[in-house]
């Protein structure tokens, strides 16, 4: 194509045509080549199949492909050829992705950042994409254990300048499972259609599900009636933005540069910021006092059992129940590594009780937070750390239930699920090990014999 451009495997398709990989033999790189092809014959219709050219040679924006190159062939046969000479994302789409189960609910945060500010860019600008699903989403630079999921909007296929009314006469724009409500009623689709799809995409990426099942009519239909269902489980933070997305009135809705703004905090919500400030609930602290100094004396079979599945169950080497108290961190269970107490310094446990969700390092060496911490300094081989709070049924946090690893990596949600469900049933451990030595301690001075700690 363009007698630079050699095609190789077809390794997709856009809302308008596939899309190739191929070899830019002038400068020896590798390429995305999207060919889109029709009987046009006339300049009104080939100025069409241009359109998408035109958009993305506007567009200068990391969060959104680049174009390098365009133009037309004519094949014998007489049909129009647009090809359109882009980057080559070396990813997945993020349909693809989805199809391995939803995300973790900090990774969704970074890549609806990378979406919104992409949106924001087009916005300002005067273009809406109108298309915004999972297949049009590229993942770059990804894997299993990559420590920040990153994203590109792509297939600018049916894109439209903001207050065009129909610039595409009476064709078909979006896709019925991510479809604003205005787009279900054929009005113009501005900026915040983009919103509201994105807001989908984000749903999806959260629970697994679509908003909107059913057959595309019937899909499309339904938003006009109802929102979608936004499980409280996924925390006030994320259940008001999508709220606030997915409004049926476009004016309710926030703009991309609004959305970007949460979006940034989301990334750092549930993070394990290293506070400043002193922890030192005095309740909290007496606590898990009494219950670090009675873990001294012996171990527990079943928090065993527990450091064990875990450390099999997420693959890493070390995995730990701690209590931690004032100045002193109390290692109940192990694998991998050995019961005892240390100083409060020398653990990363006690950043963990601060948060109120699970405090993830996936780079300790690296990261910002522990980057400077005394023991990582002193441990270069100490590459991961996750730990989750372990609460009483006064919402105390006594401890964690920590993993770590010696090389950098992440938790994909399935693994940062599964380390929340052990983590409650290392909590549900320590309260049945605290009601049975406060019943034991309770029937000893009814029967007027001294109480022992065990």
């Amino acid at each position: 194509m363009g007698g630079r451009y050699r095609l190789q495997e077809r390794i997709g398709y856009g809302s308008m045509g596939s899309v190739h990989r191929a070899v830019d033999e002038l400068l020896g790189r590798e390429v995305a080549v999207k060919l889109i092809a029709s009987l046009a014959r006339t300049e009104e219709e080939r100025s069409r199949n241009e359109a998408e050219a035109k958009v993305l040679a506007q567009l200068n924006h990391h969060s959104l492909i680049t174009l390098f190159d365009a133009g037309t062939e004519v094949s014998p046969s007489g049909t129009s050829i647009v090809w359109l000479a882009m980057e080559l994302v070396q990813g997945s789409d993020l349909s693809r992705r989805l199809a391995k189960g939803k995300l973790p609910a900090r990774q969704v945060a970074y890549l609806a950042y990378d979406l919104a500010i992409g949106l924001d860019y087009m916005h300002r600008g005067g273009i809406v994409h109108r298309d915004i699903k999972p297949a049009n989403i590229l993942l770059f630079d990804y894997r299993e254990d990559e420590t920040r999921l990153r994203a590109k909007l792509t297939d600018f296929g049916v894109a439209q300048m903001a207050g065009d009314p129909n610039p595409q006469g009476d064709e078909f724009t979006g896709t019925a499972g991510f479809m604003s409500p205005e787009q279900v009623r054929s009005e113009p689709a501005g900026p915040h259609s983009d919103v509201y799809s994105l807001g989908l995409v984000l749903l999806r990426c959260l629970t697994g599900e679509r908003a909107f099942p059913g057959m595309a009519v019937e899909s499309a239909l339904a938003r006009l009636f109802r929102g979608p269902d936004i499980p409280d489980s996924l925390g006030p933070e994320w259940v008001g933005i999508l709220r606030a997305m997915t409004a049926l009135e476009p004016a309710e809705r926030p703009s991309a540069h609004e959305v970007s703004e949460v979006m940034q905090d989301l990334t750092r919500a549930g993070r394990g910021r290293r506070s400043t400030e002193a922890f030192e609930d005095p309740e909290r602290v007496r606590a898990a006092d009494e219950l670090g100094a009675s873990a001294e004396a012996e171990g527990d079979p079943v928090l065993d059992r527990i450091t064990a599945l875990t450390a099999r169950l997420l693959g890493v080497p070390v995995a730990a129940v701690s209590i931690v108290g004032g100045g002193q961190v109390w290692t109940m269970s192990g694998s991998g590594t050995n019961r005892g107490s240390a100083g409060s310094g020398e653990s990363l446990c006690p950043v963990t009780v601060r948060e109120n969700a699970p405090f993830i390092v996936d780079d300790v060496q690296h990261d910002p937070r522990t980057a400077e911490d005394p023991l990582v300094a002193a441990s270069p081989g100490f590459g991961f750390y996750a730990g989750v709070p372990l609460r009483n049924t006064d919402g105390l946090a006594l401890g964690t239930l920590c993993v770590m690893d010696r090389r950098a990596r992440s938790l994909t949600g399935e693994q940062e699920a599964t380390l929340r469900d052990l983590a409650a049933l290392a909590a549900d451990v320590l309260q049945l090990r605290r009601d049975a030595r406060d019943a034991r301690d309770a029937a000893e001075f009814l029967n007027g014999e001294p109480a022992v700690a065990d």
